[in-house]
């Protein structure tokens, strides 16, 4: 929303699927609207990839000879009960019996607990935890705790994959740097890749200034360091559970006190209201079950059995806010069941 503020246009499920060039110079992509099953070609005076663990795929669209820049690393989550660490401190073991980082986070009136350090061969658009790796977060977390943690306390577990680049002389991804590297190709392709959450906006900041250049852009300098981010707000702390949306929590309590029933919770184990999924929909570009359960609010990821029987009820709201059918309904009701599942231990 900010980046939209500022004068970006925002495209969701568009995926690029081939570069333009011109003279041997990258000069545009040719991007695939999947909700309108249409093509389109568009150009650009310089194109960025910043695609994390699927950069090295882009880069192939580019020069299929490419040495791949990086190294994929796999780390697992598990989110348990609030009751196996009371209070607000976080607890971090900075040495595991593998010389791993462990630390457990309050979490959304949950806890958080991580992570794992599993190098992976390629990708996969949903990784999944190992059984070994949650082994590993539920012996250690044992240790530290108040109580032993169980598989049966385990109310979501997840992996994300790191984009680290690749270095020859590591001996494991966890010894791999996680500093962030700016690549240029002879084709003017400009690759941003590494780096990590606490750096990302000096990882923009760096992406841009070679983008000017290769560009051959007009200069300005970067307003980031100083930019509020769009729904700042100072105090959030009077939004309750609304909070995390910042200012735009005002506009959601004024749908769901236009329309009474959106302040119905969708789960008691979790304090997300119907007025969030309106939202989404209307504000958030969510167009799928799992837009919102996944990607917009924390619900899969805070407990994934809840989060099944909440979709029912998102599948509705969103069928309605959407212009759908109850045979979309039915069928995003399955795909997000399936997605769950990997969720659920």
């Amino acid at each position: 929303k900010t980046a939209t503020e500022q004068g970006a246009v925002v495209v969701n499920y568009m995926p690029v699927t081939a570069l333009i060039k011109r003279s041997g110079f990258v000069k545009g992509v040719i991007a695939h609207d999947l909700e309108a099953d249409r093509e389109y070609h568009l150009k650009a005076k310089v194109v960025i990839n910043a695609t994390g663990p699927f950069t090295d795929s882009v880069r192939k669209m580019d020069d299929t000879q490419i040495t791949p820049m990086i190294a994929h690393s796999q780390g697992v989550h598990i989110v348990l009960d609030k009751k196996f660490l009371p209070g607000d401190s976080a607890i971090m073991v900075p040495h595991t019996d593998d010389g791993r980082v462990l630390f457990a986070i309050p979490w959304h009136n949950k806890v958080l607990v991580g992570t794992t350090d599993t190098p992976l061969e390629d990708c996969p658009i949903e990784p999944k935890p190992l059984p070994e790796e949650i082994d590993f977060l539920l012996e250690h977390a044992a240790r530290y705790l108040t109580t032993d943690p169980t598989k049966k306390d385990v109310l979501s577990m997840f992996a994300g994959v790191r984009p680290l680049v690749s270095n020859p002389d590591a001996e494991n991804t966890a010894a791999i740097s996680r500093e962030h590297v700016v690549n240029i190709s002879k084709s003017g392709l400009v690759t941003i890749a590494g780096g990590k959450w606490t750096t990302y906006r000096k990882m923009a900041e760096d992406t841009l200034e070679q983008a000017i250049l290769i560009g051959d852009l007009e200069y300005k300098p970067c307003l980031t360091e100083d930019l509020q981010l769009h729904g700042f707000h100072k105090h959030i702390e009077n939004f309750g559970d609304l909070g995390m949306y910042g200012a735009d929590a005002i506009e959601i309590q004024g749908l769901a006190k236009k329309t009474p029933a959106l302040k119905e919770k969708l789960h008691p184990q979790l304090s997300t209201i119907e007025a969030e999924v309106v939202w989404a929909v209307q504000e958030e570009m969510a167009l799928t079950v799992a837009d919102f359960l996944s990607r917009r609010s924390r619900s899969l990821l805070l407990n994934a059995k809840a989060s099944v029987e909440m979709a029912p009820v998102v599948a509705e709201l969103m069928m309605k806010e959407l212009n759908k059918n109850k045979k979309w309904k039915k069928e995003q009701i399955k795909k997000y069941e399936e997605l769950a599942g990997n969720y659920i231990l």
